[in-house]
């Protein structure tokens, strides 16, 4: 009787290993899962195994008993099967450059698919700061027909906004600011093709100013604009002032920042004879592309490293794009886009109020001891504040490393 207990254990060692293993597991799951119950599973838990060895006919199939050799969880649902292994994608709340931006806005759905149009509210500060002189400007303009009359052709939905940095005086700044968008208006392209009114605009503008005997030609001044038909945003940029789009509370950058360091600036700057020195275009200026600075371009149509065409990039807007961030440089110095993002966000849901939105931004900057003028402009998309933001719980998965399994089954095995 004795031998015909022990013949067939030779046959069981090896799913015996299995079955321990099997149960550790299980008792892991139930030690990391907020049971009450789980020392009192943890107490029974050699009896168990007892119980199981000495089933009759108990054999290790891998997909019945415990994982599988392809490593299946019998336990994971049908939908949880598929995810691979490792930590969660993680989704940039910035984006650089500006193909990134067009991947992102493709996954939107088409103008013609929805309803929603927005309603333009804006609000602006400006405050010279540390600077013994003020020399920045700013332009808003909420509904352009009011502002420019019944146009041909012109779209009944549409509003316009800039913001100028300007250096070395405010004539250039100034002088851009007031003629800037009756060039765009006023362009042949328009409004067959704003995009390249706007881009020949800049380039009208910078001329204009060089040849206004008034006017100083080495002031100059960046160019950062917003020009939106109904659905359609055209961010045109010239210099380092930056616009950011508040998408359901994430930062993304419509405008890439001119600075000569800047890689492909760098090699635009050398290949047309300039040399960025410290930092600087020709040792001179902190900005790669700007309007004036004439005493650094030579004649007009040449050649120059220091150039005054804008960078564009068009957005359709959704009911995700909640409000535009348009600040100078003075602003980003010291701040980061997803920061302003998310400060503009939570004021206005307490406020809904543009205006005070850029305050805040603007009194931010200056207890970060920013060393720039500042100028900032915020536009809202809807009337609404934005919503709260729902963060779905997801499911949360615990585990245990191989050296911690070993040690729970050598106290097992010691009891």
């Amino acid at each position: 009787m004795t031998c015909g207990r022990r013949s067939p254990m030779p046959r069981y060692k090896r799913p015996a290993v299995h079955l321990l293993y099997l149960s550790l597991l299980k008792a892991v799951a139930i030690f990391f899962a907020p049971s009450p119950t789980r020392l009192g599973f943890f107490l029974s838990l050699p009896l168990q195994i007892q119980k199981n060895l000495r089933k009759k006919g108990t054999r290790y199939r891998g997909k019945e008993n415990g994982s599988s050799a392809a490593g299946e969880d019998p336990e994971t649902p049908e939908g949880m099967k598929e995810t691979k292994a490792g930590k969660p994608p993680q989704h940039l709340s910035v984006i650089r450059h500006c193909d990134l931006v067009e991947r992102l806005g493709s996954t939107s759905p088409p103008q013609g698919q929805s309803g929603f149009l927005p309603v333009f509210r804006s609000g602006s500060c400006s405050e010279m700061g540390p600077k013994p002189f003020m020399e920045d400007e700013h332009i808003c303009i909420d509904n352009l027909v009011e502002h420019l009359g019944a146009l041909p052709d012109f779209p009944s939905l549409g509003a316009f906004y800039g913001v100028f940095d300007g250096h070395g005086g405010t004539d250039a700044a100034l002088f851009v600011r007031k003629n800037l968008l009756k060039f765009i208006i006023e362009d042949s392209h328009f409004p067959t093709s704003v995009e390249k009114a706007v881009k020949s605009a800049f380039m009208k503008v910078d001329h204009a100013f060089a040849d206004s005997c008034s006017l100083d030609r080495s002031s100059g001044t960046t160019a950062l604009t917003a020009l939106i038909f109904g659905r359609t945003m055209l961010i045109a940029n010239a210099g380092d002032c930056r616009a950011v789009l508040g998408k359901r509370g994430r930062a993304i950058e419509l405008s890439r920042d001119h600075k000569p360091n800047c890689n492909s600036e760098r090699l635009r700057i050398e290949r047309l004879g300039g040399m960025v020195y410290d930092g600087y275009l020709n040792g001179q200026l902190s900005v790669a592309r700007a309007l004036g600075d004439w005493h650094m371009k030579g004649s007009k149509g040449s050649a120059c490293p220091l150039s005054a065409e804008p960078e564009l990039q068009e957005t359709t807007l959704t009911e995700e794009d909640e409000f535009l961030i348009m600040g100078c440089d003075g602003i980003w110095d010291v701040m980061s886009s997803q920061c302003a993002v998310t400060m503009v966000r939570k004021e206005l849901m307490i406020h809904n109020d543009p205006e005070r939105c850029s305050r805040e931004l603007v009194r931010e900057a200056l207890k970060r001891n920013t060393c720039d003028n500042l100028t900032v402009v915020v536009v809202c998309f809807s009337t609404d504040p934005p919503p709260c933001i729902e963060i779905t719980k997801s499911r949360v998965r615990r585990s245990i490393s191989l050296g911690g399994l070993h040690l729970l089954k050598g106290a097992l095995d010691s009891n």
